[in-house]
């Protein structure tokens, strides 16, 4: 990390949490460009350190100090104890970037005082970086704080030593290489007996183990596993050895080894040393595992079993030329995921994200004072996070309790304060700021749908309103018409994507997963739904259709009107009594891990009667699958019309067509790339900021998807 974070352009202080022992891991650090080593023990940090290092509360006072002494843009941290200190520091938050690592990975594990833990965490950190794109989606299906602030940042594989190349063929005696710590759990005292496994079946071998550190729990094993290192034949062992060391006697070998116990095979992060092996030209024998099939491929040829003897038969298949190159070449194409070239991208763009430049048009020591105020500021936190980080602006939230809820006298202060007021939503909080609007001052609100069938747009001022902000060209024209307002006040800006936390691998089985997200009122129409996928088991049984959503009897101004009741009971008795639909419908529970669900949905539908945005289908698309719209009123101002059926039996046909043709990953793609240019955050962020700093409006997104300037 520290590596990365320098190559990156981060000047890095590495705060050490013990007293240095040997240089093994620090060697390559100390005196590297960019790179700051504070050693808390050597340089006397701290009056009371134990033997046993810092304790989580001691690093995070000392961060803090040192963060006081010169002011850190962000703090990288490793460790759940160390993080829900931090996570309390009011002086750190927001600027937590925060290494997931020791998160317990089974339901049972993740305990109420656990998740508690991991809320604050994710609360208070800028991002959470995850090794696996499986342990993203456990946390967040787990902990919907973390939503949107997870990230990846996959094990990194530092560039081989020059010469350490694997021998490209097996040799005699078969060469095996182990690298690591010893425990139970890795099966290190198991694979002690293949030498002699390998023995009986003819192949002469040795194991080469490079590592020092033996679990001391149990401690009969711990003493099993001592004598075993020293007392096995053709047993190597070269002890702890530097990192540099260690890939040249790794690459000296034949086959790298990653075998563990069963219980290992449901763990949530990858062993860094398999793209490492794969890195130096080496094969790898390890554990079927959905994660490593879908790293190396189903049919990689050197999966191990359970038993020992099954990762001798896997050691003998390697001594086949033949498979031995495919396999070490499968190995190496997989490790190029990992190179640290990728990971300083990988953090380049997440230092994009948080440290954004300042933009054009403001001056940091005068910054623009900027007021975002509303009931609820759902659909307006992405771009008030970006907002909040750009230098030059100085960004305050008023959030109302309720439409009609407020505190008046923040309220008037804000609006004394403000240079620029954005209100989400064009309701009572409009009509406020519209009131006391200063003169110089510039008001922009954004109208939902909703608002046009309430009284707040006729009795809005227009003339105290910079720009009216609407989603899509259908509805800025329906609020110039109901509204009567100026054509120039009013402005389309889309709703956005966020096409990064949304690009996930799909599952397999997506292809035939239709998706609706929320269903309620009876105008979302889940019965079109419904009719979709009744055609479609027809001709497929696979079809089904995963519905996440609260439920209708959640929404008291839903299920307190008789046609609305009436309505659900019909649709759900539908679902129950047919046989087409009754083992086809999942109902899944409301929630923010929309990433994490959309993996699993190759097609989301929308069938409402009408939107002015629906953003489901969009999300789909950035997610990598495919949007299928209904023609309802404006909907092709929004989608191409490639994605927009007229009812539900061409709709079916569409879907079906494409799974059946082979066309699901073609069109995919090309959804997910429409999408992405439109509607992806970034670009929606930048058309808000010209539109806060400069007042420039930009035009709608044509139908055919081009994408055009802002004037």
């Amino acid at each position: 990390m520290t590596r990365c974070l320098a190559a990156a352009g981060c000047e890095v202080t590495l705060l050490l949490k013990t007293r240095v022992g040997n240089e093994r891991l620090t060697a390559p650090l100390d005196g590297a460009p960019g790179v700051t080593l504070r050693r808390p023990y050597e340089e006397s940090l701290l009056d009371d350190l134990g033997p046993r290092g810092l304790t989580p509360e001691q690093a995070v006072a000392l961060i803090t100090r040192l963060d006081s002494e010169r002011r850190f843009d962000l703090v990288v941290l490793r460790g759940r104890r160390t993080a829900a200190v931090a996570a309390h520091t009011d002086a750190l938050a927001g600027r937590l970037w925060t290494c997931v690592t020791d998160v317990p990975q089974t339901a049972t594990g993740l305990t109420s005082a656990v998740v508690s833990e991991l809320t604050d965490i994710a609360v208070a950190s800028r991002l959470l970086l995850c090794p696996t794109e499986e342990l993203r989606g456990f946390l967040e299906s787990s902990v919907p704080a973390a939503c949107g602030k997870s990230v990846l940042f996959p094990p990194v594989v530092v560039p081989p030593p020059e010469g350490a190349v694997g021998p490209g063929t097996p040799r005699t005696p078969l060469r095996i290489v182990y690298t690591g710590g010893f425990a139970p759990r890795w099966n290190t005292l198991e694979m002690t007996g293949l030498p002699a496994a390998l023995g009986r079946r003819g192949v002469p071998a040795e194991l080469h183990v490079i590592g020092d550190g033996i679990h001391r729990d149990p401690a009969e094993w711990a003493k099993r596993m001592g004598r075993a290192l020293e007392d096995t034949p053709d047993l190597v062992r070269h002890g702890g050895r530097p990192h540099e060391e260690a890939l040249r006697l790794a690459a000296q070998c034949d086959v790298g080894l990653s075998w563990r116990a069963p219980e290992a095979d449901t763990d949530l992060e990858l062993a860094a040393k398999v793209p490492e092996f794969g890195a130096l030209g080496l094969p790898v024998v390890l554990n079927r595992t959905p994660m490593h099939e879908e790293l190396l491929g189903p049919d990689y040829p050197l999966y191990a079993g359970e038993d020992l003897d099954s990762v001798a038969d896997a050691l003998v298949l390697a001594t086949d030329p033949q498979t031995y190159r495919s396999a070490a070449q499968r190995c190496a194409d997989a490790s190029g995921r990992f190179t640290l070239e990728r990971a300083v991208e990988r953090l380049r763009g997440h230092l994009r994200l948080a440290l954004p430049p300042a933009p054009g048009g403001v001056a940091p020591e005068r910054p623009l004072k900027v007021v975002i105020a509303g009931h609820d500021l759902t659909f307006f936190t992405g771009l008030a996070e970006h907002l909040m980080a750009l230098p030059g602006l100085e960004v305050r939230l008023d959030e109302w309790e309720a439409l009609h809820t407020h505190d008046q006298y923040r309220s008037r202060e804000l609006a004394a304060w403000a240079d620029v007021v954005v209100c989400e939503w064009c309701g009572p909080n409009a009509l406020f700021y519209a009131r006391h609007k200063r003169a110089g001052q510039r008001l922009l609100v954004r109208l939902h749908r909703f608002e046009l069938h309430t009284e707040w747009p006729r009795k809005l001022d227009i003339e105290k309103v910079d720009a009216i902000v609407c989603t899509s060209p259908y509805y800025a024209d329906l609020t110039r018409e109901r509204a009567g307002w100026p054509a120039d006040r009013v402005a389309v800006l889309p709703n956005w994507v966020d096409v990064d936390q949304l690009d996930r691998p799909k599952l397999p089985g997506a292809q035939h997963t239709l998706g609706m997200i929320g269903i309620a009122p009876s105008r979302k129409r889940i019965d079109r739904g419904l009719d979709v996928l009744a055609e479609l088991r027809r001709r497929d049984p696979r079809y089904t259709l995963a519905v996440k959503t609260k439920q209708p009897w959640d929404y008291w101004w839903v299920w307190n009107r008789p046609e609305e009741r009436e309505y659900y009971e019909r649709a759900y008795r539908r679902i129950q009594r047919s046989e087409l639909l009754a083992d086809g419908v999942v109902f899944d529970p409301y929630g923010p891990d929309v990433a994490v669900w959309l993996r699993r949905v190759g097609f989301v539908l929308s069938t409402s009667d009408d939107e002015s945005f629906h953003l489901a289908p969009a999300e789909c698309a950035a997610s990598g699958g495919i949007p299928a719209v209904l023609a309802w009123p404006g909907a092709d101002t929004i989608y191409s019309r490639r994605w927009i059926h007229e009812d539900t039996g061409a709709m079916a046909d569409a879907i079906h067509s494409i799974v059946t043709e082979g066309r699901f990953d073609a069109v995919r793609a090309a959804a997910r790339d429409e999408i992405a240019a439109k509607y992806s955050l970034r670009r929606v962020r930048g058309l808000w900021t010209d539109l806060i700093i400069s007042g420039g409006f930009p035009e709608p997104v044509r139908p055919d998807g081009t994408v055009p300037a802002i004037r």
